[in-house]
């Protein structure tokens, strides 16, 4: 891997066409790195906003950006390949557990399980020497690790800390906006 892949996810090619057989599988996209990353936080899927956009977290009312900016002392409306290097130069890696799944609308709990495909962290990890942990953006992003993931891994990789944060999307209504902050503070303690 190069020192930093791109920070914007390359337009991949279209999701198949939905037929009889049901509806196309949602494709993810590829991961926002360097190879000097501490923490690792993954996502279950992208949703429907930010397929249509190309960019993590583009639901404008997900909280992502705003924790993040507001954690890492950037503004969260910088323009996106903006944000995006912020994470990098902090030295946070971003990714979604899914590499692909069939999902109807954006709620993770509509993501059918027996269509996911997930990412290749067997190749991914190891070549992230500098990494510290793994963090989860909600419970369903690292329940679908946990299970697709995790047993595949070689030791070293599966050894990483887990850590489950609150997810940050808006249909997680039970913690506001401080309460959510509070517990993502936890991302710093991995960065120092």
């Amino acid at each position: 891997m190069s020192r930093q892949s791109k920070t914007r996810p390359p337009h991949a090619e279209p999701a198949p066409e939905s037929n009889s057989a049901g509806p196309a599988p949602s494709i993810g996209f590829p991961p926002i790195a360097r190879a000097d990353a501490r923490l690792l936080i993954l996502g279950s899927l992208p949703g429907a906003v930010s397929l249509a956009r190309r960019e993590y977290y583009a639901q404008p009312q997900n909280s992502f950006w705003p924790i993040l900016g507001s954690l890492l002392g950037f503004d969260h409306a910088l323009a996106y390949d903006e944000r995006t290097q912020c994470l990098l130069e902090h030295r946070i890696a971003l990714w979604d557990v899914c590499r692909s799944g069939v999902r109807l609308g954006s709620l993770d709990s509509a993501i059918r399980r027996e269509t996911i495909l997930p990412n290749d962290f067997g190749s991914f990890l190891p070549a992230q020497s500098c990494l510290c942990a793994v963090a989860f953006n909600g419970r369903a992003a690292e329940s679908l690790y946990r299970s697709l993931v995790l047993p595949t891994l070689p030791t070293k990789a599966a050894a990483l800390p887990l850590l489950r944060l609150p997810s940050t999307s808006p249909a997680y209504a039970s913690l506001r906006f401080a309460e959510k902050l509070a517990h993502w503070r936890v991302v710093l303690d991995w960065l120092a």
